[in-house]
């Protein structure tokens, strides 16, 4: 598309079933895009095309859709509400020049409508308030623009008035609306020293003026105009606003750094082709496709296209723009416009691509890492074919769903947003690559060691027809530090083991802490001192003094009062004051302690220790108790000996398992 044509690229955000989707088919009706308002009820609405998302009637996916009104092209994404899909939001943030936030006139303001202005604010994108379903019993516009301002910024400006159910747009009716005229006035004139000079000295400021002010106002987030309405009925408002007041990509730096690390900014009106992918799909026809957002210049179909993080030259075929699941060939995408690209080989999220090269990268995307995870089981031997293929793809697709295999339990492992989150995906894995799996909690990763020093003989000796076996060894076992894992000490003297045998009875009890006596959990934090034994000068061999090795280890443990160790995870929780009392008895009743709190803007930062086998629910636990509120993330920290009351229920569990295995 020109350049030279008058363009508004935006998302729409905010809490879940608050109307986002209908007023995205609302202003693709108004514009004409469409023929026929599509209702999210009936699975038929551009934006929420998945299967998945037609089951569920509510948003999983970010949606490119797009549309022209009064000469102006407009493509927007249509983003979901749930928690569990914030990466989707995320993502888009990177790709558009301002906000919607979509606001329940009866609920006002949500958990999602916080999380979403948090989100926009981070990268200081500009945001316009859409209160919506004021046709809703209970609505109530003027509480929630005052719960806007007390709760999310005082910068909240009223925009429009309501007189006899008609929704009044004060810029264009002043006479109407004088009083909130006047306020816009005065916190335009408050944004400019000399516009409010010139204020006070008249009293008033031209409309002329007042627009442009206004225009540099938002786009520089000193005023963040708020209108309210229904979201199928009072689209021409919010669509007239958009083109007056909201920032255009024309008028729009975005900044990169080159690999010194030095600041470039780049301007859209720039000739360098400059874009950054900030999220891929597997499409069932087209295979990966890459969704694009230009920054500067333009791209044209069946060129070639550099992408500077990976070092590489992709060649690029056909282009498009989206219109939900529809893809529509296009000859050319310029600065200002996103854009998809299909089968570039080695291109992905987050990729900065240039044309011809230019030494810079666009920042990353900062996606949250995954705090739900759960054990993936194949239901059949052809399911267990198909997991692996479908599994690749869902990674590509989505940034915030991990795939790992334990490499103590063996398990694969998911981990996403949460518990819907893991759902979504299972579903997806079933109608899109036919593979049924079970969803299941992770194992512990489950460790022994012991808590006295013994010493031990390991003597194996056979006798066959033949040559036989034999090998001898006295071990001492004695704790290490916890983290420490094994150390091995030689201090044969005098030839009494042979050199070239010692490595054999390391390799021997290395063999042995595979499986501990407890549970057969492997063995950790111990010395093992080996300072005897005997040899024959026929009969020993590698394998005997192996397994002599392995013959002393395991008497040593039965004698050495070995215990059970479980995993300890460093735990941050960010939560709202009010909520601190049910979150740290939460973390007593886990077993973990409190080490530490501190303020952070409106929230309160927790940071604690807890046993990884109280963590597995808590992603959900959380956002119960704290309304959605609470975030948390959680790294290794170490090991500790279980409490013997849950250590006799693990061993006993243990032991059950292997019998039925």
């Amino acid at each position: 598309m020109d350049n030279s044509i008058k363009k508004r690229c935006f998302l729409i955000c905010g809490h879940a079933q608050t109307g986002k989707t209908s007023l995205s088919e609302a202003i693709l009706y108004t514009c004409q895009a469409i023929t026929r308002l599509g209702r999210v009820e009936d699975g038929t609405t551009i934006s929420d095309y998945q299967e998945d998302e037609k089951i569920r009637k509510s948003s999983i996916n970010l949606s490119l859709v797009y549309g022209s009104y009064k000469d102006n092209f407009l493509q927007f994404i249509d983003t979901p509400g749930y928690l569990d899909f914030i990466g989707e939001l995320i993502a888009s943030v990177q790709a558009v020049d301002f906000a919607v936030i979509v606001v329940s006139a009866s609920s006002g303001v949500e958990v999602g409508t916080e999380k979403a202005w948090e989100i926009v604010r981070k990268r200081n994108l500009p945001c316009l308030f859409f209160i919506n379903q004021l046709d809703k019993e209970g609505s109530d516009y003027s509480k929630v623009v005052d719960q806007i301002r007390k709760e999310l910024t005082k910068r909240a400006t009223s925009f429009v008035i309501f007189d006899n159910n008609t929704v009044i747009n004060v810029l264009k009716e002043s006479q109407r609306a004088s009083s909130l005229y006047n306020e816009i006035v005065e916190k335009v004139a408050e944004s400019d020293d000399y516009l409010l000079e010139k204020y006070l000295e008249k009293g008033e400021l031209d409309k002329g003026e007042l627009i442009s002010a206004l225009k540099k106002a938002v786009s520089n987030s000193q005023i963040f105009p708020v209108i309210g309405g229904i979201a199928t009925q009072h689209i021409d408002l919010l669509l007239d606003l958009i083109i007056e007041i909201m920032p255009s990509p024309q008028h729009t730096l975005k900044q990169a750094r080159d690999s010194q690390g030095n600041i470039i900014e780049v301007n859209s009106q720039d000739s360098l082709f400059t874009a950054q992918v900030f999220k891929s799909i597997v499409d069932p026809y087209v295979g990966h496709l890459n969704i694009f957002r230009a920054f500067s210049g333009s791209l044209s179909s069946n060129s070639e296209i550099y992408n500077v993080s990976k070092n590489i030259k992709e060649k690029v075929g056909q282009l498009y723009i989206l219109q939900g699941k529809q893809q529509i060939p296009v000859e050319k995408i310029s600065s200002g416009e996103i854009g998809a690209v299909a089968k570039l080989k080695d291109t992905h999220t987050q990729d900065t691509l240039t044309q011809p090269y230019k030494d810079l990268l666009f920042p990353p995307i900062e996606f949250p890492s995954p705090v739900y995870s759960a054990s993936v089981k194949p239901k059949t031997r052809q399911d267990e074919e198909k997991i692996s293929s479908a599994l690749s793809r869902l990674t590509s697709e989505d940034p915030t769903f991990r795939v790992s295999r334990d490499p103590q339990t063996k398990e694969l492992i998911i981990s996403g947003m949460g518990e819907l989150h893991l759902n979504v995906i299972i579903e997806r894995m079933r109608r899109r690559y036919s593979a049924n799996v079970e969803l299941g909690t992770p194992k512990v990763p489950y460790k022994e060691t012991v808590t006295k020093s013994v010493k031990v003989q390991g003597k194996y000796k056979k006798q066959t027809g033949g040559r036989g076996q034999y090998g001898d060894v006295w071990i001492e076992v004695e704790p290490l530090e916890r983290g420490k894992e094994f150390e091995f000490v030689d201090k044969i003297v005098g030839g009494a083991i042979p050199r070239n045998f010692i490595p054999s009875v390391e390799k021997g009890i290395r063999k042995a802490m595979e499986e501990g006596i407890l549970a057969g959990y492997p063995v950790t934090d111990i010395r093992v001192t080996l300072y005897d034994g005997s040899y024959h000068p026929v009969d020993s061999s590698d394998i005997a003094f192996q397994i002599a090795g392995s013959m002393a280890l395991k008497k040593a443990l039965e004698q050495a009062n070995s215990v059970l160790l479980e995993p300890i995870m460093n735990v941050e929780i960010v939560v709202p004051e009010e909520f601190m009392g049910q979150v740290t008895g939460d973390i007593n009743a886990r077993r973990g302690r409190v080490l530490g709190m501190e303020i952070k803007g409106k929230n309160q930062v927790v940071r604690a220790q807890i046993p990884l086998g109280e963590m597995f629910k808590y992603a959900s636990d959380l956002r119960s108790v704290t309304g959605g509120r609470g975030t948390y993330s959680m790294s290794f920290s170490h090991y500790e000996i279980v409490p013997t009351r849950l250590a006799q229920n693990i061993i006993e569990m243990a032991k059950k398992e292997k019998k039925e295995g």
